[in-house]
């Protein structure tokens, strides 16, 4: 079974996925943020290093999936190949930080690899308000995200709403972070438990 876990950046992905990973005694795959040699670049200098960014985690996404599907174990996935498609590279295009050319290449490769792939049997959908969001980004406290402006993470939640209204491609839970603080919380995340076995139950 492939659980995937989506939402913006600082809505709770990468914390939800290694809670429900123990719980449930699933391998966790998580974001490659630590070993991506164009993060840094890209957050000082958008325009230059937008599309090295998203081919790069094209490429790294593909993979996991990949692997994924051929260990045949029970995998949670911290982001999914479809948010860089549907959200990341297309805000960069509107903002001006990626050409045409590059987008229209970037979507094709994108195209060919998600003919190639199955979608997760289960899309966790993280919904988060601003507020929420950029108090997570500080209390992490990670370098490169201290350039993220309210107006970037604004168009991205614009666009996941988007999204989440028009996935089809599986079952999609969405919860709503802001009034939950699985961290701290065993009830929380009892809450959040309960609603995924539902749905993990009803896949069968």
């Amino acid at each position: 079974m492939h659980i995937a876990v989506a939402g913006n950046i600082g809505a709770g992905k990468t914390t939800l996925t290694k809670l429900l990973a123990k719980h449930y005694n699933w391998e966790a795959h998580y974001e490659d943020v630590v070993d991506n040699p164009y993060l840094d670049d890209f957050y000082n200098q958008m325009e230059r290093w937008s599309f090295n960014l998203q081919i790069y985690f094209l490429n790294s996404r593909y993979r996991q999936i990949l692997k994924i599907r051929e260990s045949g174990k029970n995998i949670i996935q911290d982001r999914t190949i479809y948010e860089d498609a549907f959200i990341f590279a297309p805000n960069l295009h509107a903002m001006g930080l990626m050409t045409i050319r590059d987008f229209n290449n970037y979507a094709s490769l994108f195209e060919l690899m998600e003919s190639l792939v199955q979608p997760p049997d289960l899309l966790i959908y993280l919904r988060s308000s601003i507020p929420n969001l950029v108090k997570q980004i500080h209390k992490r406290g990670r370098e490169y995200e201290n350039s993220i402006s309210i107006d970037y993470l604004s168009r991205l939640n614009e666009r996941y709403e988007a999204w989440a209204h028009t996935y089809e491609k599986g079952n999609l839970l969405v919860v709503d972070v802001d009034s939950l603080n699985f961290v701290d919380n065993p009830e929380d995340l009892g809450t959040i438990i309960n609603r995924i076995d539902a749905e993990i139950n009803g896949l069968f």
